[in-house]
C-alpha cells in the first residue's frame, strides 16, 4: 500500500526529499487570510496537529493558526496573512512538512519518493527497468518504469507487486497479460 504523501521538489539529499508535500493551495477562502487547500495525504487529520507548515519550492516557513475541513478540503490560516490580499500569491503554493514529521507507516506501506529509483524485476529475473514516476489514480497508483523494453505501467496492486525492498532498491513484480 502507498501513502499519498509526496515528495516535494525542495533539494534532496541521497537519503531522499527533507520534505513531504501534504497539500496544494487552492485559492483563498473568505476575507480573512484563510487558504482553502487541496488534501494530497492519506492522513488528512494530520493538519488538526501542525504548528508549521514550508510553502513553495522554497519552502518558506510559516506559522499555522487555523485548521478546519470543508468540503473535502482543508482550510487553513496563517500568522501573518490577515486577509485576502495577503494569501492571493499563495495559490498553487504547495503545503510540506519535514519528513522527520510524518506519520509512521505500517511495515507494507510506502511514500511515493522511497518508490520512485527502485530497479523493477519480474519474479523470473527479468530486468525490467527503473520507476520514473508513480501516477495517483482513483483507484491505485501506476508505477512508470523505463527500461530495455521501453515504458511499462505497472499498477500498485498485490497481483503485480509481489515484494517492496527499499535496503535492496528493488520491486519484485508479476507482468499480468497485456503489461508489456
Amino acid at each position: 500500500m502507498m501513502d499519498q504523501e509526496r515528495a516535494s521538489v525542495a533539494p534532496e539529499s541521497k537519503e531522499g526529499p527533507h520534505f513531504l508535500v501534504i497539500g496544494e493551495v487552492l485559492r483563498p477562502q473568505g476575507l480573512k487570510g484563510e487558504v482553502r487547500v487541496r488534501v494530497l495525504t492519506d492522513f488528512p487529520e494530520h493538519f488538526r496537529v501542525l504548528k508549521r507548515v514550508y510553502l513553495g519550492q522554497a519552502v518558506t516557513p510559516v506559522l499555522v493558526e487555523g485548521v478546519r475541513f470543508h468540503q473535502g478540503c482543508a482550510l487553513l490560516k496563517f500568522a501573518g496573512y490577515d486577509d485576502r490580499t495577503s494569501v492571493e500569491g499563495l495559490r498553487g503554493a504547495l503545503v510540506q512538512i519535514p519528513i522527520e514529521e510524518a506519520i509512521p507507516l505500517a511495515e507494507d506501506e510506502y511514500y511515493l519518493y522511497q518508490i520512485v529509483g527502485l530497479a523493477a524485476w519480474t519474479v523470473q529475473g527479468e530486468y525490467l527497468g527503473r520507476v520514473r514516476e508513480v501516477l495517483v489514480t482513483g483507484s491505485n497508483d501506476v508505477y512508470i518504469v523505463r527500461g530495455p523494453k521501453g515504458e511499462i505501467l505497472l499498477p500498485a496492486i498485490e497481483e503485480v507487486i509481489r515484494e517492496v525492498e527499499l535496503e535492496a532498491g528493488r520491486l519484485t513484480v508479476t507482468l499480468l497479460e497485456g503489461l508489456v
